[in-house]
């Protein structure tokens, strides 16, 4: 599949919410919560105000200029987080086009983004269940702690 990746534009951030709602792990045979469930106030940390945050970045995965994935990063209080200096990362790939590379793609390029920008490390959270856990470890997340449902993930930049 040809993509590119590239940083967002500042003009582009809407699709975050788009993204947002395709980055909940739904597992195989639950239904799919409706779309206004990102309006609560533990997901609006992902996306409200984006841009404006120091560590806020979003790399952007397209086909034929059409935003196709998206992963980005900042400092918020969620289950990932590590410290106040460490960018937490949300990823997600429109499911026509995951198993494509498309996604390990735009993990190494906000890593690569960070790691020029003097970050030490980024940090995540997964649902255990879900089948990016693998690409994360992959790309060089380690567990850094859990409860029952997730992981809490670390990556080490330098």
């Amino acid at each position: 599949m040809d993509f590119k990746t590239r940083e967002i534009h500042q003009t582009e951030y809407d699709v975050l919410k788009d993204f947002l709602y395709e980055a909940i792990f739904v597992p195989e045979g639950v239904s799919a919560p409706p779309k206004e469930i990102i309006n609560k106030p533990e997901l609006q940390v992902y996306i409200a105000d984006f841009g404006k945050k120091n560590g806020d970045m979003c790399m952007v995965a397209e086909i034929d200029n059409k935003i196709i994935g998206a992963v980005w990063g900042r400092i918020m209080n969620d289950y990932g987080h590590i410290d106040d200096k460490t960018p937490s990362l949300a990823v997600s790939v429109y499911s026509d086009y995951r198993n494509h590379g498309i996604g390990t793609a735009l993990m190494e390029s906000i890593l690569e983004y960070y790691k020029s920008n003097g970050y030490n490390q980024v940090s995540l959270s997964v649902q255990k269940a879900n089948y990016a856990v693998k690409m994360y470890k992959n790309v060089g997340f380690e567990i850094a702690d859990e409860n029952e449902e997730e992981y809490s993930m670390i990556c080490k930049l330098f």
